[in-house]
């Protein structure tokens, strides 16, 4: 007797299972969750209402600090963050303080423009340098609504001093995201030696959100280091990193890794409005 065959609902119906997505089927305890229908509603695209990692002309984009607004507005977004790099990127045309500082005037200048249609808030994208020292003034970072802290160089520190790097960065009290945290290039670079648990136990501890970098040539963190964040009781952002509007796309790709990682709309930051993410990031002194 044929009892199920249609649809993939069906044979799972036919077993007393709920659904379960195709992200999970790893054997990760998913067959135990949807026989109890505990099933976690996993994040979609949808549920996203803003990306805080972006980079512009003023930098090494390809768009205007305009152009991206515009098309995180057709994105349906309701907040949008620009982020160009610091100084010490020196081939990406990196802001020093005085830049900086116009830039922040020229993205509040947008944000004016775009007159309450989306929210358009001034960021950085601060190197963390070789001792964890950051590369602006806390006076110059303290203008920024969003602080993305993030490794670029000195990839092959060893582990002790790549992890008391990174947590001397994320004491900072400006720091609010610290960006791609394992500095992983699929196909190209590995990731850097670092303590993970500890950056993240201590990330936890400090309100700083952790960023899963959606571009798809970096999914990082990955979905295992997602779960150790949530474990962690870590703020978690998902952005794209976009350097071009076209890249906004790219979103689609990091909430695959965060399906893998069993997240729900409510673990990541940016689901939230833009009054309600502002206030889950980490208070700025």
């Amino acid at each position: 007797t044929q009892v199920a065959a249609a649809t993939e609902e069906d044979i799972y119906r036919a077993l007393d299972l709920d659904w379960i997505p195709p992200e999970l089927r790893e054997n990760c305890g998913e067959i135990e969750a949807a026989a109890q229908h505990a099933l976690p509603r996993l994040i979609e695209e949808k549920d996203i209402r803003g990306d805080v990692h972006m980079h512009t002309v003023a930098t090494d984009g390809k768009s205007t600090i305009l152009e991206m607004a515009e098309a995180g507005l057709a994105h349906g977004y309701e907040y949008i963050a620009i982020t160009d790099h610091s100084k010490n990127l020196a081939m990406t045309f990196g802001l020093d303080d005085e830049r900086a500082l116009e830039h922040v005037r020229n993205i509040r200048a947008v944000d004016a423009k775009m007159a309450g249609k989306i929210r358009v808030f001034a960021g950085i994208e601060v190197d963390i340098l070789g001792d964890g020292a950051l590369d602006l003034s806390d006076e110059v970072l303290a203008q920024m609504d969003i602080v993305i802290a993030s490794v670029h160089s000195l990839f092959s520190q060893p582990r002790e001093e790549m992890t008391a790097r990174i947590l001397r960065a994320i004491e900072n009290p400006y720091v609010r995201i610290l960006g791609h945290p394992t500095g992983r290039k699929l196909l190209s670079r590995d990731a850097y030696e670092l303590d993970l648990p500890a950056i993240l136990k201590r990330a936890a501890e400090l309100g700083v959100a952790v960023e899963h970098n959606a571009d798809p040539n970096r999914l990082d963190l990955c979905d295992r280091d997602l779960r150790m964040a949530k474990e962690n009781g870590c703020r978690i952002i998902i952005n794209t990193d976009a350097h071009h509007v076209s890249a906004l796309e790219k979103m689609r790709y990091g909430i695959r890794q965060l399906r893998r990682a069993w997240l729900t709309p409510h673990d990541v930051l940016n689901t939230r409005n833009a009054k309600d993410f502002l206030a889950a990031l980490r208070p700025r002194p």
